[in-house]
């Protein structure tokens, strides 16, 4: 019960900090941000919120069910426009691997020139 507290406790935390600071970042991505600094400074445990954490990892199929069940509500929307959807996918995906290996090649000294390393790191 213990982890379960703090889990939520980082997860109103990054509420607060998004809408006090308004900071243009999920209120759960702050939290997790929070969470994070607080377990490398030792300000929590991990053994404390490890069981809870094990649990909803667990289930989380539980969390994704309304997200599925409201997709098959638009399957006419996505038939109709299943073209677009599946080539934006396919070019995305690839556009990604392109970019993160042009970076990682650059940056680990295998590809690209100096400048372009440079620019990198800068």
């Amino acid at each position: 019960m213990r982890g379960l507290s703090i889990l939520l406790a980082f997860h109103f935390a990054g509420l607060l900090v998004r809408e006090g600071l308004h900071v243009p970042l999920p209120a759960n991505v702050i939290g997790l941000i929070l969470f994070v600094i607080s377990l490398f400074a030792g300000w929590v445990k991990l053994e404390w919120v490890e069981e809870s954490a094990q649990f909803l990892l667990r289930h989380l199929m539980l969390f994704f069910a309304p997200f599925i069940v409201g997709t098959i509500v638009f399957f006419p929307v996505i038939g109709s426009n299943a073209l677009g959807i599946g080539l934006s996918l396919i070019i995305g995906t690839l556009l990604v691997l392109l970019v993160t290996a042009k970076v990682t090649g650059a940056l680990s000294g295998k590809g690209g020139s100096e400048d372009e390393r440079k620019q990198l790191v800068e």
